[in-house]
């Protein structure tokens, strides 16, 4: 919030008062907007030469929505209720004129307004769904009235924006405006005083007709999941039944009972841990070095993968393979993205081929890269494979040249020792498709300089990335938390757990797949490469699934071989069980002298999420990981964990760390080396406080 001047303007241009909301970067609804809109708003109605406002903002939208900084502090008056109900109840008229975005409390705030307009490419949404909420303010007894039952459900449930043309179409605007922003509200609001129409209020519109067969649907549709859809439905539904008054009293109820969810606490958490986690201590006071043209070695899936988004941010990429063939088929998977992205409605067909021909480079020399910012390596994961390519890189590139590793478990270190520019090193871990997942794993080395480490944040900024910091270890922060609670569940099926039990636990517990469906996602190869990788530096206490290693033998390396756990007997389809594979383990059962027990799936999952949270701990007391936000994010963004769970640390801060601490001691009698609690997480638990007062120590709230 901008200090020390008004962030709510009145001034007057003839009879027309003009309410300027100035409050960067994205006018939120702060407090001080608020009070300065409710004393604009009666300055308007006392001002006997002014016959009509208008509301606008300034900069590149109209409101975004609530201050996020007063999320989780007591409210403060005026509530935004307050001041729709003032603008709502002004005796002479009121235009909001909307430019770029009016999300959540900015839409409330325009339909509390007597006028809509809208400007070409205005995106107008009530997105609060996505943060386990429903519109407070109004919102669903306005667009309900203006546009119908099903059309509020539509937009207000599932949280999408909608386009100005769609929202003139729904009676959420009255016009779409063309040219300048102010003189075309000016010429509106002209138009509107000419036509004599005077105060025209959402509130006094008649009640919208019942819809029975949309609500029984969105019942239907939301009965399972998060709280929030099925309430919005309710108050919608409530619109048709009630009073206005009635009707804005039944949201408010509703929206003070979701506020109590810790699905709206999860989801927030989710929200803070975005946008805080590439906040680093320190690092907006280093610049950048530019990064304009990259270099990405290797055309497989991940190296097209990352040279398609480099592509897509701006970057011109020069993309390394071995020989021709291997060009061509890069050459035509990155082709085979942008048209995805074409589909999407992310990219236009003729930016696609100005890529292509204007951006994008293909060549077998290393030499090619002489002059590239960035060169990123995504070749075969294999140590000797890596330093090979480094030293490569090291002899071509240009000094001041950035040299990125891909790699997602190896050493960085070792990797950085390869070259005579250890400072220039560091590890940029993607997550695939590269183009499309979000999360960028930062690995920073010993000897990395300050500003590469602030060039890859920027350069994970300009991808769309949620970039997070992490330390040098096997695994780095994701993927050595995920060896760990992939061995909790293989720990349960040697004991009896049935592998398609554990994966029907956990995507009841909120993930898209259990850990068995993404092994054949992924490839069972992938996860026999790993172990083989470890299996020197293995504990011999650990528990190896050899059941594992047998599909492995077998061919049965998942979705790419039609069967693994599951068999496959349409592409694309979801896998059915295969009771083969229950055989093979009871076998294994059989050989290592295990009596199987039955398991209940809320055992299922928190010893899962237990194991989770125990080696992020660790990951987080070793400095792998700067703060459990960061290892939140990860799992959020790379992972699949429920976002409405908030992340692993902060499902255990609500679960209490105490009871998982003294649960982890009771698994302790039967495997002491596995469940060994962190020290991390015994000191938290027996001082009382969760990981969340670590995020605080760190300065991020």
């Amino acid at each position: 919030m901008t200090e020390g001047r008004d962030v709510v303007r009145y001034e007057r241009v003839g009879s027309v008062a003009v309410i300027t909301i100035d409050n960067p970067p994205i006018n939120a609804l702060g407090v001080r907007v608020r009070a300065g809109l409710v004393a604009a708003v009666a300055r308007f109605a006392a001002d006997d030469g002014a016959t009509i406002a208008i509301l606008l903002g300034v900069g590149r939208l109209f409101v975004g929505g609530a201050d996020i900084t007063e999320f989780g502090k007591p409210p403060l008056d005026p509530l935004l209720p307050q001041v729709i109900a003032g603008i709502e109840g002004c005796p002479k008229p009121v235009v909001a004129a909307l430019h770029g975005t009016a999300l959540g409390g900015g839409l409330e705030l325009a339909l509390g307004c007597h006028y809509r307009l809208a400007m070409p490419g205005t995106r107008l949404g009530l997105p609060e769904v996505t943060l386990g909420l429903l519109p407070g303010a109004g919102g669903t007894q306005r667009v309900a009235r203006v546009a119908g039952v099903a059309r509020a459900i539509e937009m207000i449930a599932g949280g999408a924006p909608v386009t100005e043309g769609v929202a003139l179409e729904m009676g959420i605007i009255d016009e779409v405006g063309s040219g300048d922003l102010a003189r075309a509200a000016l010429e509106y609001a002209a138009r509107v005083q000419a036509a004599g129409t005077g105060v025209r209020r959402i509130r006094d519109l008649a009640p919208p007709a019942p819809d029975p067969v949309a609500v029984q649907a969105a019942r239907a549709r939301f009965q399972r999941g998060l709280p929030a859809p099925r309430l919005i439905v309710e108050a919608i539904e409530a619109a048709t039944r009630l009073t206005f008054d009635e009707g804005l009293a039944e949201e408010r109820r509703l929206f003070v009972d979701l506020m109590a969810t810790p699905e709206r606490a999860g989801l927030v958490h989710a929200f803070f841990a975005e946008r805080r986690v590439s906040s680093l201590p320190g690092l907006a006071a280093i610049a950048p070095r530019p990064v304009t043209r990259v270099g990405v070695i290797g055309g497989g899936t991940m190296g097209a993968g990352i040279a398609t988004a480099a592509l897509m941010a701006g970057c011109h990429v020069i993309l390394v393979e071995r020989d021709g063939a291997a060009v061509d088929r890069a050459r035509a998977t990155i082709d085979g993205n942008l048209g995805a992205a074409v589909k999407r409605g992310k990219l236009s067909e003729a930016a696609r081929h100005a890529i292509l021909a204007d951006r994008a480079g293909f060549t077998t020399q290393y030499a090619d890269l002489a002059e590239v910012d960035l060169a990123i390596e995504a070749v075969f994961e294999s140590m000797p494979v890596k330093t090979e390519v480094f030293a490569a890189l090291d002899a071509v590139l240009r000094p001041g040249a950035i040299l990125a590793t891909n790699t997602s478990y190896l050493d960085v270190n070792g990797i950085a020792a390869a070259t005579r520019r250890p400072g220039d090193v560091i590890g940029l871990h993607f997550f695939s498709p590269a183009h499309v997942m979000r999360l960028l794993e930062i690995v920073v080395a010993e000897r990395t300089a300050p500003d590469v480490v602030a060039t890859a944040f920027a350069f994970g900024k300009a991808l769309g990335k949620v970039a997070v910091r992490s330390g040098v270890c096997d695994g780095f922060i994701g993927n050595r938390i995920l060896a760990h609670y992939r061995g909790a569940a293989d720990r349960m099926v040697l004991a009896g757990a049935s592998p398609f039990q554990i994966d029907r636990a956990l995507v009841d517990f909120g993930f898209a797949m259990g850990p068995y469906a993404v092994a054949d996602l992924a490839g069972l190869d992938i996860g026999y490469m790993t172990r083989a990788r470890k299996a020197a530096s293995r504990d011999p206490r650990d528990i190896v699934p050899a059941w594992a290693d047998d599909l492995y033998h077998l061919g049965r390396l998942g979705q790419k071989s039609g069967r693994g756990y599951y068999i496959y007997p349409e592409r694309g389809r979801p896998g059915v069980p295969d009771p083969e594979v229950e055989a093979l383990i009871d076998r294994h059962r059989a050989a290592a002298g295990v009596t199987p027990r039955r398991w209940d799936d809320a055992l299922i999952q928190r010893r899962y999420l237990a194991a989770m949270v125990n080696e992020a701990a660790k990951v987080v007391q070793e400095g792998i990981a700067g703060r459990p936000l960061d290892v939140d994010a990860v799992l959020l963004f790379g992972y699949g964990f429920p976002r409405h769970r908030g992340g692993p640390m902060h499902w255990a801060d609500q679960q209490g760390l105490a009871g998982l601490v003294a649960d982890m001691r009771i698994w302790a009698q039967e495997d002491a080396f596995f469940w060994r609690p962190a020290p991390l997480l015994e000191r938290l638990a027996e001082g009382g406080v969760g990981f969340a007062s670590l995020n605080l120590e760190a300065g991020t709230g």
